[in-house]
């Protein structure tokens, strides 16, 4: 195969024998795993709106009688009745959610060349993130075959391209294999369909519709279809176009018609000829993909196939470059499950090959979900947070069913758990359910988008999501009765016990709650700033905020992660939610100016130890950033890039798969070159001594920057500035610097604590160099 010269893919010696072999293609809405086989070959596809179940309210009747209760029995230290009380008449109906589906997949066998069937040589494998095209080349029988894959969100479907270096070479049988319910099909001679429907879960009837359609565009050769089997034979290159249509409208409407969907989506692609299709969707795709890269020498193994360079980075190789293909993954699987338009990504992203994959495959919004988007800021690719914010207008909706019924509340409210019905009770059970914050955790999401663009337009778009999540809290916040503080109750801090049995969980304010509130209503304070609204709103969420419990130092110098210390008897000491360190990352209430809680974060981190999950791991990789520790926040990249952790495709292994620790370790990576959260830009904050040489163009901050920067010997060689909004740089730095702008210097002045600020003016860019 000719080499695509570009440092940024995954390659492989061999097929994929088992999905976590395979390799992703997406387009956000409709998703192949690939395997590259020789003499056959599987696309495994996922369609985002494939789910079991239908329009469903989750809420409780009994709810609203049964919470005044049961905050009764949690301040009473009853835990265990309050166990009883809310498994009874809060959890929602039914307690679990609908899982994400699989559509199936698209099985082709081939013919063999001549009727041989000799080895095949040179075979190579690759999937290029800068051009998101799969790609596989052998030689057998003296022939040269080729086989290209890619997800095209310029035309919507999934094209598949068959050539070979001799004539009337291509040949072979396709047809759709699937667990689902549902018939294949050929709607006419050059064609093949899966007429499917989701499944039934927890007594909720299927009602998602689904076609899957193939057609065959061949150059020369035969093409004929019957009773669900499309046939090629003798042909010099056929393009496959595959789509997927459903009926799913919305979260209340699935009136759409599916197989015109599908067919819309094809006959529209199928009027391109091969060649216009890649340009379209290479063009769409680098639009995306080039505005950031992060460039890392290579050392000998950067040479070796993908999966060895894991198995061998676990093992100790120095391979520094693979962390800058890791970060370019990342971002390749962002920009590949998450577009305008499309579902938002959720635990698998949008690769699934099951009917009830672990989890349900649903969106987990005590950091699952969160964690999803967190490089969408620093990263820069704002456009594939769009579908957090379409579900967050979703979830204002039903989420005032389950404020004002459940809670008798206005604004909304979400728990720990969400579908694609926009299910917003508790759900799964108390141990994990009971957690009023999820829907302000994601709502914090409307304000962090205008930190990073200062786009006033979308803020005023969304500040009803941001507000009414406020208002919810200023309704249904209750006094402690033994320190006068408002808190949330009944809560949890996610999925940690204090105590052994049920209700161990069960708590009033536990920490990460309060970080949370604290930080809605001071986002809730400054938007209504921005835009000139709510004085009364802002009077109100700033008196509250004033009454929340503080963050508290415990007696073993740890954060305290309940208000009571009880993190030393608490029977996980290792437990891979580390939640009231929300407050150090993702959020910026501890900081290098709060020394103690800072301290306290570091011990608390030390305690917990450095094991965890993959997604666990993603979150200390940032954490430690955070603390300025970037060996440790390597180390913890290492422990994440080995074969227990890290697929032989990359995709991160909780265990089993989630996509969540892959999006968490890319942000983290950003977190060692650039940090923004305090109201200043810090430039290599935490680069790891493994990375002593490299560059980073392209990376986002808050304040409207667009930072490109160099080092070499673990020291800043340059940096450059670009201001989307005319606001004041403030940049520290370890070492002094000039600030120019086209060749001439800048005022700036240098403070004792080593930040350089200077005035800036929108669209220009600054020049800083180090000296002295």
């Amino acid at each position: 195969m000719q080499r695509s010269g570009s440092p940024y893919v995954l390659w492989y010696p061999r097929p994929a024998a088992a999905w976590l072999q395979a390799l992703p293609v997406g387009n956000g809405r409709l998703g192949a795993m690939v395997y590259g086989g020789i003499d056959s070959e599987e696309l495994q596809l996922s369609q985002d709106t494939v789910w079991a179940g239908g329009p469903h309210r989750y809420d409780n009747p009994r709810a609203a009688a049964a919470l005044p209760r049961a905050r009764e029995l949690v301040f009473a230290g009853e835990r265990e009745a309050a166990h009883r009380l809310l498994e009874s008449d809060v959890m929602g109906v039914p307690v679990q959610q609908m899982p994400y589906q699989t559509v199936g997949s698209l099985r082709l066998a081939f013919d063999a060349p001549g009727g041989g069937s000799g080895e095949a040589t040179g075979y190579r494998r690759e999937l290029d993130l800068a051009r998101a095209v799969h790609t596989v080349e052998f030689v057998r029988e003296g022939i040269r075959h080729r086989r290209e894959v890619f997800a095209s969100a310029a035309d919507q479907v999934i094209v598949v391209r068959l050539s070979a270096d001799a004539p009337g070479a291509v040949g072979f049988t396709a047809s759709f294999d699937t667990p689902m319910a549902a018939t294949a099909l050929s709607p006419d001679g050059r064609a093949i369909a899966l007429d499917g429907r989701g499944g039934d879960a927890s007594g909720v009837a299927g009602a998602v519709r689904f076609r899957a359609l193939v057609r065959a565009l061949p150059a020369g050769g035969e093409v004929s279809s019957a009773d669900g089997v499309l046939r090629v034979s003798g042909a010099d290159a056929v393009t496959l176009l595959i789509a997927v249509g459903t009926n799913h409208v919305d979260w209340r409407d699935l009136g759409a018609d599916p197989a015109a969907r599908a067919l819309g989506d094809l006959t529209e692609a199928a009027g391109r000829p091969y060649p216009e299709l890649v340009e379209r969707h290479v063009a769409d795709h680098a639009a995306l993909f080039g505005r950031a890269a992060l460039e890392i020498p290579a050392t000998p193994a950067a040479a070796l196939p993908t999966d060895e360079r894991v198995a061998a980075f676990g093992d100790g190789t120095a391979d520094p470059q693979l962390a800058a293909l890791y970060f370019h993954f990342g971002r390749y699987l962002l920009i590949s499950c998450s577009r305008p338009g499309t579902q938002p990504a959720n635990l698998q992203g949008l690769w699934n090959d099951l009917t009830d994959p672990p989890w349900g495959s649903k969106y987990t919004i005590n950091i699952n979900t969160e964690m999803n988007y967190w490089p969408a800021g620093p990263a820069n690719l704002l456009e594939c947070w769009e579908p957090l914010f379409a579900l967050l207008h979703d979830l204002r909706v039903t989420g005032a069913r389950s404020a004002r019924e459940m809670y008798g509340a206005g604004g909304w409210v979400a728990h720990h758990n969400t579908d694609l019905w926009r299910g917003t009770a508790p759900v799964d059970g108390t141990t994990w359910g009971m957690w009023p914050t999820g829907g302000a955790w994601l709502a914090l999401a409307v304000w962090e988008r205008y930190r990073f663009t200062g786009d006033a337009g979308r803020l005023r778009d969304d500040y009803p999501v941001l507000a009414e999540a406020a208002r919810f809290f200023l309704d249904a916040l209750v006094e402690d009765p033994g320190t006068g503080h408002l808190v949330t109750c009944p809560s949890i801090s996610p999925e940690n016990e204090h105590h052994p049995g049920p209700g161990g969980t069960l708590c009033a304010g536990p920490t990460m709650d309060n970080q949370i509130v604290r930080d809605l209503f001071g986002a809730v304070d400054a938007a209504a700033g921005v835009l000139g609204l709510d004085e009364e709103l802002r009077g109100l969420v700033r008196a509250a905020a004033d009454r929340l419990p503080p963050m508290r130092v415990g007696s073993r110098g740890q954060l305290q992660e309940w208000q009571q210390d009880w993190d030393a008897d608490a029977p996980e000491q290792g437990h891979r939610h580390v939640s009231h360190l929300y407050g150090l990352h993702p959020g910026a209430q501890i900081t290098r100016h709060t020394p103690e809680l800072f301290e306290a974060a570091r011990v608390t981190l030390e305690q917990r130890g450095d094991a965890g999950t993959g997604w666990s791991l993603g979150w200390k990789i940032n954490f430690w950033a955070r603390l300025a520790a970037g060996d440790r926040s390597y180390k913890l990249l290492t422990d994440q890039l080995t074969p227990e952790r890290t697929a032989p495709n990359l995709f991160d292994l909780h265990p089993p798969f989630q996509i969540d620790g892959n999006f968490g370790a890319t942000a983290g990576i950003t977190e060692w070159l650039l940090q923004s959260h305090g109201a200043e830009l810090e430039l290599l904050p935490a680069l790891p001594g493994a990375l002593p040489e490299g560059r980073v163009r392209g990376l986002l901050a808050r304040g409207g920057f667009e930072v490109s920067l160099s080092w070499s010997g673990g020291t800043l060689t340059g940096a450059e500035i670009g201001s989307r909004t005319g606001a004041t740089a403030r940049v520290r730095t370890a070492v002094p610097v000039t600030v120019t702008r086209d060749g001439a210097e800048v005022a700036a002045e240098r403070d004792a604590d080593g930040v350089t600020v200077f005035a800036t003016r929108a669209g220009e860019v600054y020049r800083l160099t180090p000296h002295g």
